[in-house]
C-alpha cells in the first residue's frame, strides 16, 4: 500500500474535523426536517443532482481531494438508495477511482425545486477512506429496516469498472449497521469466513423472525450461486448453496438478485425472490429455511420473459423490476402467479435514463424511484457528471 504523503495527512486531519461538523449539520437537519414536506414538481420529480456535490468541512478538503485524485465528480454514481424521514441515503460504489464517500446522505426537502442536492458523507468522511483498515470501502447495496437501522453491504473491492486500473481489495467483505437516530455503528459483520476470494456480493436483505424477533442478514453471492445467511444474535452464519437450475442461461459474471417479500396480514411466510439477471427462471427461498442454514424446498416461480433487473419492493408483497435495457418499471404482486399477465407497468424513465432502485417513503406512504443516465457511465461518456433523479411512482399504493 502506498505511504501517506503530506497532502494525504492533511486531508486525514481535516476529515476528523469534518466528522464533528457533519454530525452537527445532519442532526439539525433531522430535527427540523421531519415535520416538513418536500416540494414535488409537476413531473413527479422530488430531487435531482449531477455527479456528487459534497458538503465538506471546508473548501480545503474539497481542493485536496480533487488534487490527489480522490474526488473526481464524473466518477461518482449513486446506484442504490433508502429513505428515512426526510433523509435520502445513497450508495456510491467505488467502481472507479475518485469516489470520496461510498455512503452519503442528502435531504429530500428543498425550498427550491431547481436547487441541486448536496451530499454529506455518512456517517462521516473519516470512516470511509479508501485503503484505510477498518473503514467502509465499497458500498454496493443498502437496506433500511423497521428499526431505522441502515445496513450497508461493503464488498471490500474497489475499482471494479475502472478501465485504467485493476480491481483492488482494500478491506474484507463486511456488513455495517448504523443507527440513524444516534449515528452510531451498531454492528460490523466480517463475512470473510462465509465467502471465497472469488465471491461477488451484490444484494443485501435484513429480516426479523416474527416469533422471537431475532435479526437475520442475507447477502447474495453470485460467483458461488449462494446466499450468505447470518444470525445476528448468535453471531454465526452459513453459506447456503442454491440449486444448479437457478444458473441456467447465466453468463460467467452475472448478477444474483435477492429481494425479500413478506405477507402483510400473516397469510404466509417471508421469503426471498432470487434470480440471476440472465437466468431463465425465478425462484423463491423461504426465510425460515435460510435461518437454519438450508435452502429447504426452493420453489420454481417459472420462466422469465426476458432478463430482469430487480429494483426493490414495497415492504410487503409487491416486487418492482425492469427488463434489461428497458426504461419501464414493472410491478408484480408475489401472491399472484409469476406470469406476464400479472406484470403491471408503473413508471417510465426518460430518454437515456434507467432506474436502479425503487424504495419506500414510509412517512408519506409512497414509493420513489432512483434513476440515472447509467448507460453513459458504462460507456465512459460522461461530461461533468452523472445526472440523478428521484421521482414519485404514482398510483402504487
Amino acid at each position: 500500500m502506498m505511504s501517506a504523503g503530506p497532502s494525504s495527512l492533511v486531508v486525514t486531519a481535516l476529515m476528523v474535523l469534518h466528522h464533528v461538523t457533519a454530525f452537527t449539520c445532519n442532526a439539525q437537519r433531522r430535527c427540523f426536517g421531519r415535520s416538513s414536506r418536500n416540494a414535488t414538481d409537476d413531473d413527479g420529480r422530488v430531487l435531482t443532482w449531477t455527479g456528487a456535490q459534497y458538503r465538506f468541512e471546508c473548501d480545503t478538503v474539497d481542493a485536496l481531494l480533487r488534487d490527489d485524485g480522490r474526488y473526481v465528480p464524473k466518477n461518482n454514481i449513486a446506484l442504490r438508495a433508502q429513505i428515512c424521514g426526510n433523509d435520502l441515503y445513497l450508495a456510491y460504489p467505488r467502481l472507479r477511482s475518485g469516489v470520496p464517500a461510498t455512503v452519503a446522505t442528502t435531504c429530500l426537502c428543498t425550498a427550491d425545486a431547481c436547487t441541486e442536492a448536496v451530499m454529506t458523507p455518512y456517517p462521516c468522511l473519516s470512516v470511509q477512506e479508501q485503503g484505510k483498515s477498518g473503514d467502509v470501502q465499497n458500498a454496493v447495496d443498502l437496506y433500511l429496516d423497521a428499526q431505522e437501522v441502515l445496513w450497508v453491504l461493503d464488498t471490500g473491492v474497489v475499482q471494479t469498472s475502472d478501465n485504467d486500473a485493476e480491481p483492488l481489495r482494500t478491506g474484507p467483505p463486511t456488513v455495517w449497521a448504523f443507527d440513524l437516530n444516534t449515528r452510531k455503528l451498531l454492528k460490523k459483520i466480517d463475512l470473510t469466513c462465509l465467502t471465497t476470494p472469488m465471491s461477488r456480493l451484490q444484494c443485501l436483505v435484513v429480516d426479523y423472525d416474527e416469533t422471537d424477533g431475532k435479526c437475520y442478514v442475507y447477502v447474495s453471492d453470485a460467483a458461488n450461486r449462494a446466499v450468505v445467511a447470518y444470525d445476528l444474535v448468535e453471531s454465526k452464519g452459513w453459506r447456503v448453496l442454491l440449486p444448479k437450475e437457478i444458473a441456467t442461461g447465466c453468463t460467467k459474471r452475472d448478477v444474483l438478485y435477492a429481494t425479500l417479500v413478506r405477507p402483510e396480514c400473516g397469510g404466509g411466510a417471508a421469503a426471498l425472490i432470487v434470480t440471476y439477471l440472465s437466468g431463465a427462471r425465478a425462484f423463491t427461498v423461504r426465510a425460515e429455511y435460510l435461518r437454519r442454514g438450508s435452502a429447504g424446498k426452493v420453489t420454481d416461480l417459472g420462466v422469465k420473459p426476458d432478463k430482469m433487473v430487480i429494483l426493490g419492493t414495497d415492504g410487503g408483497t409487491k416486487v418492482f423490476f425492469r427488463f434489461d435495457g428497458s426504461p419501464d418499471v414493472q410491478s408484480w404482486d408475489s401472491t399472484r402467479p409469476f406470469s406476464a399477465e400479472n406484470f403491471s407497468p408503473v413508471y417510465r424513465s426518460g430518454s437515456c435514463f434507467l432506474s436502479t432502485q425503487v424504495m419506500a417513503d414510509r412517512d408519506r406512504n409512497r414509493l420513489l424511484v432512483l434513476e440515472t443516465n447509467f448507460p453513459d457511465f458504462a460507456q465512459n461518456n460522461v461530461g461533468c457528471g452523472i445526472v440523478h433523479n428521484v421521482r414519485v411512482l404514482e398510483g402504487c399504493f
